[in-house]
């Protein structure tokens, strides 16, 4: 995997662009994409939240290819969970299947669950080294 300083959105439209989230679906049907770059997703993508929710009540809290490019990374089941290093590792191997089935030669995605979820990087970069390979570009902001 390589890593990048810079913006995850300056990806959109030249790679599948990851976005993380949760397993947690909504009486009416929508994923719960309450903060971070799935929040973000939601209010560039206007109905996403309702493909992300469909998708997990048929096939659980899974990696999904969804429309615009995008590409749910689940790092927790609740938003009130903190992100889960389990589900971060199976996660990346989702990623790397679907990667691997669409023949993308590139994907961007951030530092799941290090963002709003609170984990450190040096927890979750471990994880992220043993499993993607130079195809994935992991993107953190510049520090202030």
């Amino acid at each position: 995997m390589k890593e990048v300083t810079g913006n995850l959105w300056d990806y959109l439209g030249l790679c599948p662009l990851v976005i993380t989230t949760g397993g947690q679906v909504s009486r009416r049907g929508n994923a719960l994409m309450l903060r971070g770059c799935a929040a973000e997703a939601r209010k560039r993508f206007p109905g996403i939240e309702r493909e992300l929710g469909a998708l997990i009540e048929h096939n659980g809290n899974r990696v999904f290819a969804l429309s615009h490019s995008i590409v749910s990374f689940p790092v927790e089941e609740s938003p009130n969970d903190l992100p889960d290093i389990g589900i971060i590792r199976r996660s990346c191997r989702e990623l790397v299947e679907l990667t691997n089935m669409r023949n993308w030669p590139q994907v961007a995605m951030p530092r799941p669950g290090c963002g709003s979820g609170g984990l450190a990087w040096g927890d979750v970069a471990p994880v992220l080294h043993d499993i993607l390979d130079s195809r994935f570009i992991v993107v953190s902001f510049a520090d202030p």
